[in-house]
Formats: structure tokens, C-alpha cells, sequence
């Protein structure tokens, strides 16, 4: 039998595989981190338009185009994937590590209901639909990771960043759809859960991220450890929209702490070999440009600076998008058989 990169042999929900896997069995729960990214990418332009760039809103649309479309097609295979290689999806969904980034397949739909609904009024019960659903899959992980924890069966090596994602990052842009479609009340109970959660995880993964490096495979999730601060800032912002821009400067004070924490594990990241999980830092820098751009939209400052944080999170999803197309030309996006 041979092991993925996620398993460990002596953990009982480990990833085993038969050898020469079809592709599609192969499909990885972290691809959804693409078109997470470019829908990030897509808000940041978006906003630089309160600046008056016309050309922001066509770079925004584009992208929000490609994220449909990206999203779209993983959303098919994976119920390609689910019908076809149910065995190998379910032993997946119960593991610590790809179980948990398979909650970014809600979080982008809830992201679309963002984009999407203040576009189509009239979409109220379609957009409470999916809502619904997205909710309930990422409360079925997430109680699967919280159970994990508290009773002491989560091994050592399998808790990492990645964690976060069906709590922490879901519960706030959760908040954000619901408040999207009219539902304050339930979207600030919900940042309260996404706070809470943060809390209960944060003590966990520290311990585990300061005691030394993660094992190879799973040092790209390292980009998700700058999501809490940073989509719980964009969440703030977005529940109270008329909160000064100070405000916002404290949450990208808060946010600068897990930046300067990954970007001094340079050396972890930097020797693993790239692959698609590496664009789990592209929705966190994306909407760290977001909150910045709308603190000095709100703070009336500089538009440079708003400018430039688009760019050099441009920049950082443009690396990615290179890098995994040189990964898919080559045929090595996928796991291998």
C-alpha cells in the first residue's frame, strides 16, 4: 500500500491508496483554493474603483469570471469524484488534513453568494439555499476536527493551519453571506462561532507550529495561518459598514503578527517542492489587500497605498497561476498515480 503525503502510518484515518489511481480519485480538496484566491484577488480590484480606475472594475470582473468558471468545473468533478470513487472521497473527508480543506468548497460558494446576490435581488431564496447547505457541510467538519481535539485523538503531526478553514475563515465569511442576504442577527452570531473557534484553534496550532516544522507535505498550509486575522478584519468591515478606518487599522495590526510568524518559517515553505497547496496564500494576501484598500478609502488617505497592496497581491497570485500551469502542462498538478 502505498501513503500519501497526508497520512501517517500509525494514525487509523490515514490516506492509503491502492497503487495506479485513476486521475480523478486523485483530485485534491485543495485545488478550491484557486478559485478562493482569484475571487479574493477579484474584491481587491474591485474596491480600488472608489478611487475612480475604470480599469479596476474590468481586471475585477475578469477574474470574478475565471473564479465561475474555475469553481464551476472542481464543483463537477468532485461530484464526479464522490459518485465515482465514493471509497477514496469519504476516507478523505475523514482526514484531519484534506477533510478540513475540503471546507473551501463551501467557503468559495458562500463567497459567490457575496458577489452575487446584491447583483440579483431576486436570487433571496436561492442564495438562502445555498447558505444553508454550505453551512451545514462546514459544521459536519467542523465538528468532526473539534471532536478530534478535545478528546486527544488529533496526532500531533496532522495539526496544522489547515484546521482553520471549516471553523475560523468559514464561520466569517459565512457571517458575511448572511449579512448579504439580510440576516444580521444570525451573521453576527456566526462571526461569534468564527471568533470563538479561532480562539479554541489558535492555542493548538501555535504549540504545534513553535515546537518545529511540519512534515514536507503539509508546509504549504502555512498561508492559511494568515486567514483569521485577515477575513476576520474584511468581516468586521463588512457587518459594520460605516466603522472608521481606525478600526480597520487594528485588525491589519492583528493581521501583521501571523504575516511576520510565516513569513520567518521562510525556510520550511521555500524548500518544498510547489504545488497547487501553495494557493492556500493567496485568499489571505488578497483580502489583507481588500482591508487595506478600504482603510484608506474610509481614512481618506494616499490612494498609492491602496494601489499597491492590489499589486503585490497581483503579483503574488500571478507566481501561482504560473507556477500551476507549468504543473499541468507537465502533468504533475495531480498527486501522483
Amino acid at each position: 500500500m502505498e501513503h500519501s503525503p497526508l497520512s501517517t502510518p500509525s494514525h487509523p484515518s490515514a490516506l492509503t491508496y491502492p497503487l495506479a489511481r485513476p486521475w480523478l480519485s486523485r483530485l485534491p480538496p485543495g485545488l478550491f483554493g484557486i478559485p478562493l484566491g482569484l475571487f479574493g484577488l477579484s474584491s481587491s480590484w474591485q474596491r480600488l474603483t472608489s478611487f475612480g480606475s475604470d480599469s479596476a472594475h474590468l481586471f475585477a470582473q475578469g477574474l470574478l469570471y475565471l473564479a465561475l468558471a474555475l469553481l464551476a468545473l472542481l464543483l463537477m468533478l468532485t461530484a464526479a469524484k464522490f459518485i465515482l470513487h465514493r471509497a477514496v472521497f469519504m476516507q478523505e473527508f475523514a482526514h484531519p488534513v484534506s477533510g478540513s480543506l475540503l471546507a473551501l468548497m463551501p467557503v468559495c460558494c458562500l463567497v459567490v453568494v457575496i458577489f452575487l446576490r446584491p447583483l440579483h435581488p431576486e436570487w433571496q431564496l436561492q442564495a438562502g439555499v445555498v447558505i444553508g447547505l454550505c453551512l451545514m457541510l462546514q459544521a459536519v467538519i467542523a465538528w468532526h476536527i473539534v471532536a478530534a481535539l478535545s478528546t486527544g485523538q488529533m496526532p500531533a503531526e496532522l495539526i496544522t493551519p489547515a484546521l482553520y478553514v471549516p471553523i475560523v475563515p468559514g464561520g466569517f465569511v459565512g457571517a458575511m453571506a448572511l449579512h448579504t442576504v439580510g440576516l444580521p442577527g444570525f451573521a453576527m452570531l456566526l462571526m461569534g462561532m468564527g471568533l470563538g473557534g479561532w480562539a479554541l484553534l489558535e492555542m493548538r496550532i501555535l504549540n504545534r507550529l513553535f515546537s518545529g516544522p511540519l512534515p514536507l507535505g503539509l508546509r504549504p498550509t502555512l498561508g492559511i495561518e494568515i486567514a483569521p486575522a485577515a477575513v476576520g478584519t474584511l468581516a468586521v468591515m463588512t457587518l459594520w459598514p460605516d466603522l472608521p478606518a481606525d478600526f480597520i487599522m487594528v485588525g491589519l495590526g492583528i493581521s501583521s503578527g501571523p504575516v511576520f510568524a510565516v513569513l520567518t518559517r521562510w525556510k520550511w515553505w521555500t524548500e518544498t517542492p510547489f504545488s497547487a497547496s501553495f494557493w492556500s496564500f493567496s485568499f489571505p494576501v488578497a483580502t489583507l489587500a481588500s482591508c487595506i484598500a478600504e482603510a484608506v478609502r474610509r481614512g481618506g488617505w494616499p490612494a498609492e497605498v491602496a494601489f499597491g497592496a492590489v499589486l503585490l497581491a497581483s503579483l503574488l497570485v500571478a507566481f501561482l497561476a504560473v507556477r500551476t500551469l507549468i504543473l499541468l502542462f507537465q502533468g504533475r498538478l495531480l498527486p501522483p498515480a
